[in-house]
Order: structure tokens, then sequence, then C-alpha cells
């Protein structure tokens, strides 16, 4: 008889009793992930609430008001980014400021309310008592104590009132927060049903009820996974922690690689950046690899696709090179390019977005300075091929695999 491998598991419980464990330690685990994420959230919340209100406060106070308002922004901007790293942009207090302008009397839409009767009116509402600032003086106690009392007026995450903000009309607002607490809603279902103008279709609609029914019903496209919720961008900056994750153990060791292989090609490429995050309008995106090429004088961006190559990549890629080419690019540098990786099972593809470059020569150049697509598209499958065969064999000896 051959021996068990040390791996095996001892058949102490039965397969049915172990999936009913398994289960619900998994549930407890999904809950308390979420948990975790909507307290940071609420928490941030209500501190760029208490950070607005603090704003709006001083302008009144101040001489002119619009002067006054932009200098004091600007420079809290510069003075809050330098003490606590990411966050604190101009655009993000000006956001703060625009917040607590939305909600100043800390109203909170009913979840109860009657259904139909939230295309009307922004009436379906709360009146919360207004709460009084803590000063300096009464310390840090006073000044938690009023962050938690704040954080119950908004149940939605700060995302989600981010989103909120882009929409003008009040009644919409208010109705899209509304329907967001009473059907809980994902930002992601939140963003689909303002963008297809679900409030003016169903004020349009003679069946409202029906179309309220209709748009509670969330699509595949709409569920965040609390890991996703807990790594939303402004939970990650709020909290001071460093964005450097992936969306798989295949596509993060492929990058690590990648960055590897190109800094040893002759040495031109200089490692500028990984995950690097940029927002557009209010979206967040993220660059895989950002490199500067000495030879050309330019960036380069690199995005890895673990699928096909298709037209929309090449899209998102243009929407890099022109963020790039405002944000990133110093005075006396050449265009940046982009580079195209597609690790796909049956064929690596390589692609460079060079079209957009000011003339065919410098085209030419940046085409014999840049790695050879037919190489950089056989390391990618080389690459790729090893480590799923690592990924098997580890896989088997921790499931206990001869």
């Amino acid at each position: 008889m051959r021996p068990k491998s040390p791996g095996t598991p001892p058949a102490v419980v039965a397969d049915s009793a172990y999936g009913a464990i398994l289960g619900d330690v998994s549930e407890v685990i999904v809950a308390a992930r979420r948990t975790a994420a909507r307290s940071v959230n609420s928490v941030m919340t209500a501190a760029y609430w208490l950070i607005g209100r603090r704003i709006v406060e001083s302008e009144q106070k101040g001489g002119v008001r619009a002067e006054y308002g932009e200098k004091l922004i600007e420079r809290l901007a510069a003075d809050l980014s330098a003490r606590y790293g990411k966050g604190f942009s101009v655009r993000n207090v000006w956001q703060m400021r625009a917040f607590y302008l939305a909600w100043p009397n800390l109203q909170t839409p009913s979840a109860e309310s009657d259904k139909p009767k939230i295309l009307q009116t922004p009436s379906a509402e709360s009146s919360l008592p207004i709460l009084s600032a803590p000063s300096r003086e009464t310390g840090h106690g006073a000044i938690e104590q009023f962050l938690k009392n704040v954080s119950f007026h908004f149940p939605l995450p700060w995302s989600a009132y981010v989103r909120l903000l882009a929409v003008k009309n009040e009644n919409a607002r208010r109705f899209y927060e509304t329907e967001a607490l009473r059907g809980g809603w994902s930002v992601r279902q939140l963003d689909r049903q303002i963008n297809s103008q679900f409030y003016e279709r169903t004020a349009l609609s003679h069946n409202k009820a029906a179309m309220l029914a209709k748009g509670q019903k969330a699509l595949p496209e709409d569920r965040i996974t609390p890991e996703e919720e807990i790594k939303d961008p402004y939970v990650l900056e709020f909290l001071g922690l460093k964005d450097e994750y992936s969306e798989s153990d295949l596509e993060e060791a492929l990058i690590r690689h990648l960055e590897t292989f190109l800094l040893e090609l002759g040495g031109d490429f200089c490692f500028a950046g990984r995950q690097k995050r940029l927002r557009i309008g209010d979206e967040w995106y993220r660059v895989d690899l950002v490199f500067f090429h000495r030879r050309l004088q330019c960036l380069v961006i690199v995005e890895l696709k673990i699928g096909k190559f298709t037209h929309a990549d090449a899209g998102q890629m243009h929407l890099y090179l022109n963020y790039a080419q405002e944000h990133w690019t110093r005075d006396g540098e050449n265009p940046p390019v982009g580079l195209i990786l597609c690790a796909q099972k049956d064929e690596a593809v390589v692609r460079y977005a060079l079209d957009r470059l000011p003339n065919k020569v410098l085209a030419a150049e940046y085409k014999t300075a840049l790695p050879d697509e037919k190489e950089l598209a056989a390391e990618i499958e080389r690459t790729r091929a090893a480590l799923e065969r690592r990924m098997i064999v580890r896989q088997r000896r921790g499931g206990g695999g001869e």
C-alpha cells in the first residue's frame, strides 16, 4: 500500500460537514472585509465633510471670498500633501469643499421612503440635528467622537459621493442617493444608472414603481469584491498605504520579470514606476510600468494584457499617453511612447503606440532604439510558460500531490 504524502489531510471531517464549515468561515471573512471597508469609508467621508466645512467657514470670514478661497485651497493642498502624502491634491480639496456645500445640514435620504415620491422633490429626507464642530482646544477625543457621529449621516462610500457631486440637478442627485441606499448599489451600479439617465427615464415613465424595481437589479459587472473595496484608491490614499498590487499572481510575476528584462537591455531604460496611478476626471487608472528612455529622451508607458489584444487596449494606451504628455513630460523631452504587451496563451503580441508622434523621422528613431517586437514577444511567451509551470508545481505540492 502506498503511504500518504505528508501534505494529505487526515479524513477526520466528512466532506459535507467540512464544506459547511468552510462556507461559514468564508462568509465571516467576506463580511468582515466588507465591514472594514465600510468603516474606513464612513470615517473618511466624515473627515472630508468636516474639512469642507472648515474651509467654507474660513471663506465666509475671509475678504474677497472667491480669491481667498482659491488661495486657501491651493495652500492647504500643498501643505497637506507634504504632511500626509497623496489624497490632498487641489482637486481633492475642492471636492471636500463641494461635498460640504452639497450636504450642509447632514440630511440623509430615507431608505424607507415612498418610492414614487422621490421623483417629485428631495423631501424624502430625515433632517438630523446639526452638530457643533469641535475646536482645537477640545482635543483628539472630541474630534474622534464628532467624526463617529457624522459618519452615520453618510452611509454610502466616499467614491459614491464623488460620483454624485457630478450630478448638477439636486433632485436627481437626491434620487440617486436614495436609490443607492435603498438598493445597496455598488459604486459601479450607481455610475451605470447615472450614465444611463435612470432618473430622467423614471420621471418620464408611466409606471414609476416598475422602473424603480427594475433599477434595483444589479448586473454581473456591478459587483465589487471586498478586496476591491479595501483597495479603492481613495481608501488607500486616506490610510497612507502604498498601492502596489496586481489582479493576479501571474500578472504580477510577468510585470516584475519584464521590468528586469527591459532594464537589462543596454541600460537605456530607467525605471520610473510600477502600478502608477493616475486620475482622469473621477476615474482611476493604473499604468503597469513607466520607464524613461535615456537615448530617446522620453517616457515609455508599458501595459501588460493577459488576454487578447483589442482596439480598446490601443484606445486606453492613447489615453495614458495623452495624460503623460500633459502631466508627466518635462520641458525638452520627446513625446511619450506606449508599449502594449499581450500574453495570450496561443500567441504573445507586442504593439508600439507611435502614430501620434510629430513626424516620421522621430517614429523611425523610436523603432530602432526600442526593443524588437519579436524579441519581446518571445520573452513574454517564455516567461509566461515558465511561470505557469512553476505555479502548477507549487499547487501540487501544496495540495499533497506527488
